[in-house]
């Protein structure tokens, strides 16, 4: 019989991840500012976040959108929400930190895992790992680090696009590590993904989009310089959830 495959959303706010819960996720990886790529949520969001759920709750630790190359101040930032995230009760954290020439910065990394690993979080690599230099190399340096998962779309922009490599790293991890797609994973192409990788967790925002309710618009401003639209807003929807959970066990 073939291995249930579970769904961890990335969830923009608390709603998203209350959605996530209902739809049927096992976890979601809690962010904010998901078209920058997503960064870490507030302390708000993972309290309230944590109150509310009984799935687990990873935490994105990245303070900013951009490189994963970080100043000692950013690093010290960093530290801090760790440090949250354990009082606050949070199962684990979503990290990355690489040096300039596109290898994992080990060090920091090591750090952040034992700090989690000390009080008993969980530890995901994220998409950091996509911008390496020499990915395969990565995977073993991961593994060293002692995390218990990587979030990758196969160093492609999405995970289709990477099924290859995706299927090399499950092959190459030998069930010392899990590899997680992500990136552009829905109910149309997870059973396709999951079939080729033969990976038992995929991750996914499972987004729709939602009208503001707002009634009066100025349309003299734009506040985000066009980035977004802001009378649009963007929730993890819980059927959504269920219909990727569905396919990937199809």
């Amino acid at each position: 019989m073939n291995q249930t495959v579970s769904l961890e959303v990335c969830s923009n706010s608390v709603t998203s991840a209350v959605a996530a819960q209902e739809g049927g996720a096992i976890r979601v990886e809690l962010c904010e500012n998901l078209p920058e790529g997503g960064t870490t949520p507030s302390f708000g969001q993972l309290l309230l976040a944590r109150k509310l759920l009984h799935i687990q709750v990873f935490v994105l630790i990245r303070p900013r959108s951009g490189d994963f190359l970080y100043s000692d101040l950013e690093f010290e930032v960093i530290k801090a929400d760790v440090r949250n995230c354990i009082e606050a009760g949070a199962d684990g954290i979503v990290i990355g930190i690489l040096n300039a020439d596109g290898t994992i910065d080990k060090p920091r990394c090591k750090e952040l895992v034992d700090m989690a690993k000390a009080y008993g979080l969980g530890v995901t690599f994220h998409r950091a790992f996509d911008m390496c230099k020499d990915i395969y190399q990565s995977l073993e340096d991961v593994i060293e680090l002692g995390c218990d998962r990587i979030l990758t779309s196969g160093g492609k922009s999405t995970a289709m696009e990477g099924a290859s490599v995706l299927n090399h790293l499950v092959e190459k991890a030998a069930g010392r590590i899990a590899i997680m797609p992500g990136s552009g994973v829905n109910a149309h192409n997870v059973a396709d993904l999951v079939r080729f990788t033969g990976v038992t967790e995929v991750h996914s925002s499972a987004r729709t989009s939602v009208k503001s309710k707002m009634e009066y618009h100025n349309d003299h401003i734009l506040l985000n310089n066009n980035l977004t639209d802001e009378d649009t807003l963007y929730f993890t929807d819980a059927e959504v959830v269920k219909g990727i959970i569905a396919a990937a066990n199809s």
